[in-house]
């Protein structure tokens, strides 16, 4: 029989690095004006329209077959990735279709580009989910709607944040998928074979976010944007090079070394990044992976104490000195200077 996974009955800690559900300020996204790019989203939603992967997602006979022979740790830990990306493909999904519904009035090229995006979104999270029912799992999509909590982001940082988690998404699919394609004997499960089509949703939902940016000025050219800049690319790549640690053995699983997958997936999104945002972060520096090494040694320390049988009130003194030290070398990364976008004169102009 196959068992579901709920958010209330998962034994899956939510932490600040659980993805999350997202809404933002409908009425802001509506009044914010795109008509000097129109000519750019019209091109985005004729791409959007063709629909490229519509014949992609489609399961071979390479999945009708039984997946005893992982091993225990390497499935769990495969199907905790199949979990959490579901998870976030889904929290993208959502909120991508409340937009187009609220922004079908008011916007209507953006609000179908929306319903396109939303609509990979779905296809991906289906997917996935097809994928956990190989191993007698299941997320209930529609429990976890409304069972999780949503977190209020501004329209601004709506597109901070998923700017850069669409194209960090490329990166990381398409380094997987290089990395298999030289050395199949490490794909231990078909769904990787998707993986360079399934990027390219990702690299157009990037543009079209990209796209949005531009057409708010006022998004990258102040002050205020830049510092903002600079908090979401730390955000994300600390997210994720946090993540990552604690998972080494399923990227080990799949013949790749955590760190240097990271090191080189925050490489290129950080690229890309300068290619719109004002700044870039100076990933060169020497302490810069250095500094995240240690907080992912810090946030390490934090599950193992979260794991122990102690009280809540021992916990709480027990990781001060962990909380300390990563908040302290957040900040050191945070105000390392950062590198200025050589382009931004063209990006507001």
């Amino acid at each position: 029989m196959q068992s579901t996974l709920q958010s209330g009955q998962s034994k899956v800690k939510e932490t600040l690095l659980t993805p999350r559900f997202y809404t933002t300020d409908f009425n802001e996204m509506a009044s914010l004006d795109i008509s000097k790019n129109a000519y750019e989203f019209e091109a985005i939603l004729e791409e959007f329209r063709i629909d490229y992967n519509r014949q992609h997602f489609i399961r071979d006979e390479e999945f009708n077959q039984s997946w005893d022979e992982l091993d225990k740790d390497t499935r769990n830990l495969f199907i905790e990735f199949l979990e959490r990306s579901c998870t976030a493909e889904f929290s993208g999904f959502l909120l991508y279709k409340e937009l187009s519904r609220r922004l079908e009035k008011t916007s209507p090229i953006i609000a179908e580009c929306f319903l396109l995006m939303s609509r990979d979104e779905a296809r991906h999270a289906g997917f996935l989910n097809k994928a956990m029912g190989d191993f007698n799992l299941a997320l209930d999509l529609g429990f976890l709607t409304k069972s999780r909590k949503y977190t209020f982001f501004s329209p601004k940082f709506i597109f901070y944040a998923t700017y850069l988690s669409e194209k960090i998404g490329y990166w990381r699919y398409i380094t997987i998928y290089r990395h298999l394609e030289k050395h199949p004997e490490h794909r231990i499960y078909p769904i990787f074979r998707f993986f360079e089509n399934w990027c390219q949703d990702e690299n157009r939902h990037g543009d079209f976010f990209a796209a949005l940016l531009k057409s708010q000025p006022q998004f990258l050219n102040t002050f205020e944007s830049r510092l903002w800049c600079r908090f979401f690319l730390l955000s994300v790549f600390a997210t994720m090079y946090l993540n990552d640690f604690q998972r080494a053995d399923f990227y080990n699983a799949i013949g790749l070394d955590s760190r240097q997958y990271d090191m080189q997936v925050i490489r290129k999104t950080n690229e890309s990044a300068s290619r719109i945002f004002p700044v870039s972060l100076n990933v060169d520096h020497p302490q810069f992976f250095q500094l995240l090494d240690e907080c992912a040694q810090q946030n390490s320390k934090l599950v193992s104490i979260d794991k122990n049988n102690q009280s809540k009130l021992i916990q709480t003194f027990q990781k001060i000195p962990a909380y300390s030290k990563l908040i302290l070398n957040l900040f050191t990364l945070y105000f390392m200077k950062p590198i200025s976008s050589q382009n931004i004169a063209m990006i507001i102009k």
